[in-house]
């Protein structure tokens, strides 16, 4: 009998194949379970796992089986109203009676297939079909860029490069190696000398003369190995490794005046939760910078970002000023990837709103990758909300929508960064 022993490596998930198997086989029936448990969850929950269920009959696998046909005669154990040969009528067509009860539960029933989602599953589909617009510099960007290394030793190089430590450290060792054997036969031969002269033997004698003259051959042997070798230099070996420089910075701008109550500030919370992790999916590293405004802008951390609470008029001009600073003084270098979002009522000064047009056209449209507004209002189009549509007609890396409640912040978040059409 032939025993499989399978030895590869899953650490404690002994199911792993098959579970990548089960996902690319269900492929849709589990998108269609991810759309359906993200309509009754918290935004803010978004990055965790999730159970989710499918069919029964959407899951079904071909499989054999054996057909109980034909003429039978078996008499089972415990049978005591039936004998071999006995007939009796065929069961009629059809299902059986059922016991049962119908249920008025909404709980999930057997014909649902449960199973859970890791994280990383569940984020994978959550943001499967979207993407970042207008990642131009990104691609850029994503071009290798490489950084020297020392990688161990080498035996070419340029005589700059030569390790003078591990040079003479090799010559040593094949100074030793080679006239090792030399060393002992000269220590023998100086004993034997010594020996002679101990018992009284002339220093004229032949033997003394003869010994003496094979040691000075095999030191002037152990003078001819040379001090150091071509063969012994060793050089300082560098190698270029990939340098990460795939980078991104994300301003998130919040208008925190008197006419953002706190149901609309929990509403851009979880705007700026959800673009956060969609950018963390797709750069190696991300800086985040918070600023809030009503008449004066700040940069603030994050929890003053969103609990503290501020009242009085809206300067919005005042937030893009302090954008325009912290670019050119942090994220000026070419390296990064800037991304806006932007989150206010559409309240602001007539004067002010017109101003903020000609900043975003004229130093901060060139500047950044992406730009998203979303107006939260449940009422109509601000003076804001007019002048940054003539934004939107010039700039293609320009986006804008609108929300009225938190339900629409996922179609909205899906509006605003999918795929685009080649």
């Amino acid at each position: 009998m032939t025993h499989l022993i399978d030895r590869r490596l899953q650490g404690k998930n002994k199911s792993a194949i098959n579970r990548e198997r089960f996902l690319r086989r269900y492929k849709s029936q589990i998108k269609d379970a991810v759309g359906r448990a993200i309509k009754g969850r918290s935004i803010t929950d978004i990055e965790n796992g999730e159970k989710v269920s499918i069919p029964v009959k959407d899951v079904g696998e071909p499989h054999f089986g054996h057909a109980h046909g034909g003429v039978w005669e078996t008499v089972n154990p415990g049978n005591t109203e039936y004998q071999k040969g006995d007939q009796f009528n065929r069961p009629r067509s059809g299902g059986g009676a059922g016991r049962g009860r119908a249920g008025n539960s909404e709980e999930t029933t057997q014909d649902d297939f449960m199973f859970e989602l890791t994280r990383e599953e569940f984020m994978n589909y959550f943001f499967e079909d979207l993407e970042l617009p207008n990642m131009v510099k990104t691609q850029l960007t994503k071009t290798p860029e490489f950084r020297n290394q020392r990688a161990g030793y080498n035996i070419s190089g340029t005589p700059s490069n030569i390790h003078v430590l591990r040079s003479l450290r090799g010559a040593l060792g094949r100074r030793i190696a080679v006239g090792g054997s030399s060393r002992k036969e000269m220590a023998r031969l100086e004993f034997e000398v010594e020996r002679l002269l101990d018992q009284g033997v002339s220093e004229t004698d032949p033997r003394v003369l003869e010994l003496k003259q094979e040691i000075h051959r095999l030191n002037l042997r152990l003078l001819a190995i040379p001090f150091i070798d071509p063969f012994d230099l060793r050089y300082s070996n560098r190698i270029k490794v990939p340098k990460p420089s795939t980078q991104a910075v994300m301003f998130c701008i919040m208008d925190v005046s008197g006419s953002m109550d706190e149901g609309r500030k929990d509403t851009a919370k979880r705007f700026f939760i959800l673009l956060y992790l969609f950018l963390k999916r797709a750069y190696d590293k991300i800086d985040v910078v918070f600023i809030r405004h009503h008449t004066a802008a700040a940069e603030v951390d994050e929890n003053e970002f969103f609990h503290s609470r501020e009242s009085g008029g809206t300067v919005v001009s005042s937030a893009l000023h302090l954008l325009q600073k912290i670019i050119g003084e942090r994220y000026s270098n070419g390296d990064w990837n800037s991304y806006v979002a932007q989150a206010s009522d559409g309240d602001n000064w007539d004067n002010d709103s017109v101003l903020c047009k000609q900043l975003l056209n004229n130093t901060i449209m060139p500047e950044v990758q992406y730009y998203t507004y979303v107006e939260i209002t449940d009422g109509p189009q601000q003076n804001l909300w007019e002048q940054y549509t003539e934004v939107a007609d010039h700039h293609r890396n320009f986006a804008m929508q609108k929300i009225v409640t938190p339900a629409d912040i996922y179609p909205v978040f899906r509006e605003l960064f999918k795929k685009q059409v080649k």
